[in-house]
């Protein structure tokens, strides 16, 4: 199969779901998909043979996540994106906004570090290198939303509208290294707002909405943007193959519906965990006051009736 410009079959028949989920597995991301499920594995049974538990939920959080990256790179669908731009856009959204929303609720850092050992004293072993990394002025500043913001925003238009994307486009290096870019753009916007492993920037749930929502206006744009353009906006997508039986301009407009529609579904995701996560931290809270209150016989509420009480003794 040889392909535009990087082995990749140009003469594909009109895309349909069910060609476009056969397996055309790509050797880096299959690789890294094996690989993340198996160092994961291997830390939940390294847990539980020390006899600590780990919730399922995360394991099934992080396994959906790590899939649905093997989904859109390791099947046909990739093989349809390099000349489809509707299939790419599907491929971008679930790589960038799906994809890294599931990892994190996976809580792999967290996973990390109970189940690494410590180094001997004196030394440095892979835990202590993970929690230098965590509280490094890097991740302090990879994940600010001075830096996070403006990157989501920048991987849409400073890609899509200039020649970059097109160069991309033209090798399979290229390529690979932009869906790596867009899973770590996703990670690194969504890991202060919803992630649950630990982190420089965890500010609070108001401000992580707010965060959330800051950069979703921008993507809807983007969408809006190819759905209304009367020319094809990207060359690599300007002239598809005679055999996909399909019109650059249509398609393009489809690619711009996903965008848009991808920066409502994800929010919604984000927004329920984030109320869930809140919910549970207020309980937490409150039990930790209750059992506090039973250790000292709830000394806080006996000063507050005496300073009522002598405020009534004064009238």
């Amino acid at each position: 199969m040889d392909h535009s410009g990087h082995g990749m079959n140009m003469d594909l028949p009109p895309f349909t779901l069910g060609r476009g989920l056969e397996l055309s597995a790509d050797p880096f991301f299959l690789t890294g998909c094996v690989l993340a499920l198996a160092l994961y594995g291997y830390g939940v049974v390294r847990l539980r043979r020390r006899g600590d538990g780990w919730p399922v939920n995360r394991i099934v959080f992080f396994t959906v996540g790590v899939l649905s990256i093997a989904l859109v790179m390791c099947t046909k669908l990739n093989d349809y994106g390099m000349v489809m731009f509707s299939v790419h856009m599907v491929q971008h959204m679930v790589i960038s906004m799906l994809s890294p929303i599931l990892l994190l609720l996976g809580a792999p850092v967290t996973l990390a570090l109970r189940a690494l050992p410590p180094a001997e004293r004196g030394r440095t072993g892979p835990r202590e290198l993970l929690l230098k990394l965590l509280h490094s002025r890097y991740m302090k500043i990879v994940t600010h939303p001075a830096f996070t913001i403006p990157l989501f925003i920048a991987s849409l238009y400073a890609l899509y509208f200039t020649p970059v994307f097109d160069f991309l486009m033209s090798s399979k290096p290229g390529h690979i290294g932009m869906m790596v870019h867009f899973l770590a753009v996703g990670l690194v916007f969504f890991w202060p707002i919803m992630g649950v492993d630990p982190g420089p920037h965890r500010p609070g749930y108001v401000m992580r909405m707010l965060e959330l929502f800051a950069g979703m206006p921008f993507h809807a744009f983007f969408g809006i943007a190819l759905m209304m353009a009367t020319t094809p906006m990207v060359k690599t997508y300007e002239n598809p193959p005679a055999s996909l039986g399909i019109d650059a301009l249509s398609d393009q407009n489809w690619a711009g519906g996903i965008a848009w529609a991808f920066s409502e579904i994800p929010s919604v995701l984000v927004l329920i965990a984030l109320v869930y996560q809140w919910y549970h931290s207020e309980q937490r809270a409150a039990k930790r006051s209750d059992r506090a209150a039973d250790r000292d016989g709830d000394k806080e509420l006996a000063a507050y009736n005496a300073y009522l009480a002598s405020l009534q003794a004064r009238q």
